[in-house]
Order: structure tokens, then sequence, then C-alpha cells
């Protein structure tokens, strides 16, 4: 039994108290005075934090919009259309999009709930080892969710106690992204000192300490701080506790979840008690029947761009391991030349249901990460070049040519990124960070469709109507 069997029920604890603006409309009086007392209600709230990430405006569904969808790597089968996440494909998005809404929403009702941990934390009976464990992992995950927030939207409301009225949440004002970053720091500065470096039995899922090195370096290579990006990846390297796996294959399996190379997953579980994934129906080919997927429907989301297909070079083992081409229609026997990934491979227990966790940070994207900071920081290393060749080694294929350029071998890292982590949810923030989404994109496009101010997304005009003085439109997106 590990994390995902206990969510559900956790995440009935705050369910009472997810309405309005943020979602951060307060708890009921007589739940806080009966709840929060001690060491069991206390991990109740910490795993009810942990449930929301799986929600539909966090990874359930619109993480892999934004992230991997929007970028080269990524569409939607309706192209032309006028779906919220076709829009969003195609650069054509309104305010009034519903993926950006929920995306807004629901994240900040997993704030809400981290918040509510270290808010009640200090007035329960418990062990205090315990205690600071559990404030480490709200901190990490408050971190991470914040992190997605200003990666998306750019300023956003920085909220850091539980809301206590309804006027309160509704007049949150937007922060500058830079003092968003700074509690994001500290959150997960704060977190690495207080996380264990593994878990065992029904902990396993849970945020370690190595989870928190991790994305902290995400966030210094995100606001351009590289030195501190390679001194707090090097940490996560030189600890051990994480290594490649052998076979690129063996990381998707559902039965291998929560692996060594591992840092941090998004937790579901099939079985109809509503914790289970929908990526496996979601990205299957539409108009696929049953053919590739045996339950359910068939969405046609986050499916490979020619240009994703045409990126890994001959021989690339992970290539066959991230997608198939097309499949055999089961009615007619013919082939049909349809490509989708083969990543989040599971049989359903009904519809939307099935095992598949989504993996946030895994080792060879510290890997990757770091080769990116040596880079910028001392040009390309021999530390460098060891970091992205392990990649490389894995996926059978040649170490980089020695003597590259600053520049070349950046665009190498970004390369390897690329394919390593497809489908994964990096690719657009990867172009973001780095300053190249506007030429890399309208080559995509073969036209100028993108411009700089896409590099967030517009704010949800449900918020703009509910506080019009606090929250005002990102530029470029009033119309």
């Amino acid at each position: 039994m590990k994390l995902h069997h206990i969510i559900l029920g956790s995440i009935c604890m705050l369910a009472t108290g997810c309405s309005g603006f943020l979602d951060l409309a307060p708890v009921d009086a007589t739940n806080v005075r009966n709840f929060y007392r001690n060491a069991s209600d206390m991990q109740a709230a910490v795993t009810a934090a942990y449930g929301m990430l799986a929600n539909n405006g966090e990874y359930g569904y619109a993480y892999y919009n934004v992230s991997e969808v929007r970028s080269d790597n990524t569409m939607n089968w309706e192209g032309g259309g006028n779906l919220p996440d076709a829009e969003l494909d195609q650069f054509k998005m309104a305010s009034t999009n519903e993926i950006i809404r929920i995306m807004w929403v629901d994240t900040y009702r997993g704030i809400l709930a981290a918040n509510t941990v270290l808010d009640h934390i200090g007035g329960a009976e418990m062990d205090d080892a315990l205690r600071q464990r559990f404030i480490g992992e709200a901190r990490f995950l408050r971190a991470l969710q914040y992190f997605n927030l200003v990666r998306t939207f750019g300023d956003v409301p920085l909220v850091l106690s539980e809301t206590k009225s309804v006027d309160e949440g509704y007049s949150q004002p937007r922060m500058p992204a830079a003092e968003v970053y700074a509690q994001i720091i500290a959150d997960l500065t704060d977190a690495e000192q207080k996380l264990p470096a593994s878990y065992a039995g029904n902990d396993i899922g849970r945020a370690t300490r190595g989870a928190a090195n991790a994305l902290l370096g995400k966030v210094y290579l995100t606001t351009g701080d590289f030195a501190k990006a390679q001194a707090k990846l090097n940490e996560v390297i030189v600890a051990g506790t994480y290594k490649l796996l052998d076979d690129y294959a063996a990381l998707w399996p559902v039965a291998n979840a929560n692996n060594q190379e591992s840092l941090f997953e998004v937790q579901f579980k099939k079985g109809g008690t509503g914790t289970g994934s929908s990526f496996y129906n979601n990205f299957a080919p539409r108009n696929s029947g049953s053919s590739v997927i045996k339950i359910g429907f068939a969405g046609g989301r986050n499916l490979p761009t020619a240009d994703l297909i045409a990126a890994y070079e001959p021989g690339d083992y992970r290539k066959n391991v991230s997608l198939a081409l097309g499949y055999t229609d089961n009615t007619t026997g013919k082939y049909v030349a349809d490509p989708y990934t083969l990543k989040f491979q599971d049989t359903p227990f009904a519809e939307g249901d099935a095992d598949n966790n989504w993996p946030v940070l895994r080792y060879a994207d510290v890997l990757l990460m770091y080769a990116e900071a040596a880079n910028a920081v001392n040009g390309p290393g021999a530390e460098a070049y060891d970091a992205i060749n392990a990649v490389r080694k894995r996926a059978k294929l040649a170490a980089l040519p020695a003597g590259l350029s600053k520049a070349a071998f950046a665009l190498a890292v970004e390369h390897e990124r690329q394919v390593e982590l497809a489908f994964e949810g990096h690719r657009w923030f990867d172009l973001v960070r780095t300053g190249r989404e506007v030429a890399v994109m309208n080559a995509h496009f073969k036209g100028p469709v993108v411009q700089a101010f896409n590099a967030v997304f517009p704010i949800p005009q449900t918020q703009i109507d509910i506080n019009p003085a606090g929250i005002r439109q990102n530029p470029g997106y009033n119309f």
C-alpha cells in the first residue's frame, strides 16, 4: 500500500473549503476546532494536499496542455478546431479558455491545502520530528504549485496563509514574479532541510530531500542563477540516492512506478475510487476505437508532432519506446498512420481510470539540467559532457563530439531534453526559459504565429471580473 491508496479519503477532509475566487474559502470553524489536533489529523491533511496535484486543473489534465501541447513536441487532434486544448495548441487562446481557468482554480485549491497544513500544524499534539517533516512536505507542495503558476501566468497572487473570509479571497492582488520566485526558493530551502532522503511502505511517493534539491535547482535555472542551479543539482548527483535505470523502457510500466530514477511523481491509482489517471485514454489516437485502448474513449491529445518524430537521431532507442507511428485497426485489419505516445500505457479499470503516475522529476532531467547549468557557468567542460553523455549512452547513442562551443552545447542539451523528456511536460517551459520559444515555434508553424507576449498565458477572465483592481490582463491578450 502506497501514498496513492490513502489520498482519496484525505481529500474529502478539505473538500468543503474549495469554492470561490482562489478556491480559498475559509474552512468551517467547527471542523477546524475538531480537526488538526494530532499526528493522525495532520497526516490526513498533508495527504489531502498531495491529492490536489491529481486534479484536472493540475497534473490530471491542464498541466500537460500548457507544458507540452503548447510546444512543438505535441498537438491536439483537432488542430483547426475551437476546443480549449486546440485553441491552446494553436496560440488562439482567449482569456475565457477553460483550461487556464481550471488550472488557476485547482492550483490555488492545492495551495489552500498546503497553507491549511502550515497554519494548523503548530497547534497539533505530535512528535516534533514528524511535525517538521510534514512542514517540509507542505512547503514543497506549495513551492511546486507556485512554480507552475508563475511559469504559466507570470505575476500571480501570493497567498501564504489560509484565507479567513470571502472578501479576503476576492481581493488578493497579483504580485511580481520575482517575489513569487523568492517565496518558492524560501519554501524549498526550508523543505530540503526537513525532508528525508527516502521513504518506505505507505509513505513511498511523498516528497524527499532529493526532490526538493532538484526542484530548487530547476527554479534557479529558470531564474538564470546558473551557479546556484549547478551547485544544487550537483547535490542530487553526489548524494547517490538516484540513478538512471539501465533500460529506458523500464521507466514506463505501471508496476515500476516510483523507481530509482524517479524523484517525484504525482500518484494515481485505478479501481473506481476517483484516484485513477486518464492519460492513456486521452493520449490514444482519436477515432482509433478499441484498437489502441481497450476501455473507454480515445482522446487524441498530447500526440507527437512531425517535428518531434524527426528530432530523434537514427538509432535512438528512445524513439520506439516513446511513440508508435500508427496502429492496426482491429476492425478492418488495416494499418493506420496516426502517431501516439507509448509512455502511459495501462488497461484502465474504467474510462479515464488507470494506474499511470505523472513523472514530475526524474534523474535524467537532473543530469540534463546540470549539463545546461554547468555550460552556462563555465562552458562545456568535462562535467557537463559527462552528464549529457550518460543520458545519451542509455539511449544507445554516441557521445557528443568534443570541442563544441558554448552555444552549440546549449542547443545539444535542448535537443536532448526534447527527446528524453518528450510527452512529460518540459518542452514549452524549456523553450521559454532559454528565450527560444518564438524562434522555435514560428519555425514549427512555418510562419509568424508566436510573439514574445505568448511566453505567459492569459489570466482567466473570471479572475479579472472578480477582482479588476488587483488582477489585470497580461499584455497582448486584451482582445
